[in-house]
């Protein structure tokens, strides 16, 4: 048995799959659901999901920005504000805009500035480790 999972961003369904095993970026750490996993309904943080769609499989890595995952009946569906397939993030640049969104964090100077690049930082940041990860 597997997962049936939908990724659904504001303007259509970006992806609809059976996978094995999803790793999700929820607002208080990543956390893993396998079947039968119980019904729940999460927030998620910017960050990268992982997909595996079999265990000797490869993981399929999309980056999102925030949302909310509903896991019931072996069904997970995840809406989120975009969405983006690590197998389409140019490597060189990802590591630029990881850099710049870096130097912007540490040099705003007031609290504002911070939470707005923090956002920026940590979607840099996903698509960089998304990329590192399949590679």
């Amino acid at each position: 048995m597997n997962l049936e999972i939908s990724i659904i961003v504001p303007d259509r369904i970006f992806l609809r799959d059976n996978a094995h095993t999803i790793i999700l970026p929820t607002l208080t750490g990543q956390m893993g659901v396998l079947t039968n996993h119980i019904p729940l309904l999460t927030g998620l943080d910017t960050g990268l999901i992982l997909v595996r769609k079999s265990v000797s499989s490869d993981w399929i890595g999309v980056v999102v920005t925030g949302g909310f995952a509903l896991v019931n009946d072996n069904k997970i569906t995840i809406l989120v504000n975009e969405a983006e397939l690590g197998s389409e993030i140019n490597a060189e640049e990802a590591e630029m805009a990881f850099l710049a969104a870096k130097s912007a964090l540490e040099n705003a100077s007031d609290e504002k500035r911070k939470i707005e690049i923090n956002s920026q930082f940590k979607k840099a940041r996903a698509r960089l480790v998304c990329f590192n990860s399949i590679v």
